[in-house]
């Protein structure tokens, strides 16, 4: 392959992304740590978490209204350096409501970046699944790295000083992406602001059946997508008994099982269909789900729960295909905006994952609420298989 501009922008977009989900990817390690200071429980750590990707859902419409109207290149360098500054403010945090108010400033913040960054991505590329898969596994690559990192530094420094990776990630991105992407010309520079909140051709979108089943379906991969980030560690350490450096090792195991299959997932979509890849995407998060449940209530052992984890890893992969489906779906002009907008919509109900399953743990127990991801995805997988089976056309 010939290395041209846009692979490196390419490799600096999914760099920014890598950035901006270490600083939120760094807060779950440090869960206990944090609940110990402020003497809150599960469920109050939980709203916060929530209240950081609520606002990172809530950014992905308007970031798309922006990248359209000032240029990719911009609202990509601006989110990466409010990431830093929001993850410097969290890191000093003097009390849990502070903590919450820096937490949502960082998913504000953070959220500006994917939806232009994709949208740039897709004008460049015409293998398009492949090109997303690349830039969702930035996610994972955090994920990777960020768990264990942050538990090693917050065992021996403290979580304050594990929070504050995030800064260390973000700042020389930012200072990289400046240096060697280029500017980008905005599509609407003149266009009034106004025009493009208004309600009318926002609900039209939405509303198309091909769009809103669509949605639908990343809705559910959103919401189980956000309560295993926010709270597998802590499901693997008190669920299953392992310890802590155990947990977050598998924690680590379980991006680099979702990192390494979505480019792979990507490209398989491009070749087979996106529903075909959605499908057994989905089958393996009933399956890995599952395995995390009977390995709590039975005493399977550990090679069960690696099983487990790493089909939840392939289960998160949906990512890929399911937003080159609305990249199809989608025209030239309404991909800035418009899948900024169904980002947007499917994240806000999704980020609920963190709360709900936070709160589930408290009243229920772990494996109820790792068992209730798995039958979100068990719905997901029965859509898509009555969608094909029975030639419903969405």
């Amino acid at each position: 392959m010939n290395w041209r501009y846009k692979h490196t922008a390419l490799a600096l977009c999914t760099l920014a992304f890598t950035a901006t989900m270490v600083a939120r990817l760094v807060i779950s390690p440090l869960i206990p740590q944090i609940r110990v200071e402020f003497g809150v429980t599960n469920a109050t750590v939980g709203l916060g978490l929530s209240g950081m990707w609520l606002a990172y859902a809530l950014a992905q419409f308007p970031s798309g209204v922006l990248g359209d109207r000032y240029g990719e290149r911009a609202v990509i360098l601006t989110a990466v350096g409010a990431t830093a500054v929001a993850s410097l403010l969290i890191a000093v945090s003097p009390s849990i409501v502070a903590f919450v108010v820096f937490t949502v400033v960082l998913g504000a913040g953070a959220g500006l970046h994917y939806s232009v960054a994709t949208t740039f991505l897709a004008r460049q590329f015409d293998d398009i699944g492949r090109a997303i898969g690349v830039h969702v596994a930035g996610a994972p690559a955090a994920g990777l790295a960020a768990p264990p990192l942050a538990a090693l530094v917050g065992s021996r420094h403290g979580w304050r000083a594990g929070v504050a990776l995030g800064v260390a990630a973000a700042v020389p991105v930012f200072a990289l992406f400046a240096w060697r992407v280029r500017p980008t010309e905005p599509l609407r520079p003149d266009q009034a602001m106004r025009e493009r909140f208004a309600f009318g051709p926002l609900a039209e979108l939405l509303s198309r059946p091909r769009i809103l089943y669509t949605t639908a379906l990343a809705t559910m991969g959103a919401f189980t997508w956000q309560a295993t980030a926010s709270f597998l560690p802590s499901f693997l350490e008190f669920g299953t008994g392992l310890s802590g450096g155990l947990s977050a090792l598998l924690f680590s195991l379980y991006f680099l099982v979702h990192g390494a299959t979505q480019p792979v997932t990507g490209s398989v979509s491009d070749r087979i269909g996106r529903d075909a890849t959605v499908m057994a995407t989905m089958a393996a998060g009933v399956v890995g789900y599952g395995l995390l449940v009977a390995a709590a209530e039975f005493g399977l052992g550990r090679p069960a729960v690696v099983a487990g984890v790493g089909l939840v890893g392939l289960a998160m992969s949906w990512g890929a295909p399911l937003q080159s489906r609305f990249m199809d779906l989608l025209s030239d002009r309404e991909r800035g905006a418009g899948f900024g907008l169904v980002r947007t919509a499917y994240m806000v109900v999704g980020a609920s994952g963190s709360v709900v399953v936070g709160a589930v743990s408290d009243a229920a127990g772990w494996s109820v609420a790792f068992g209730l991801l798995a039958g979100v995805m068990g719905v997901a997988l029965v859509a898509l298989a009555a969608n094909r089976a029975l030639r419903l056309g969405y």
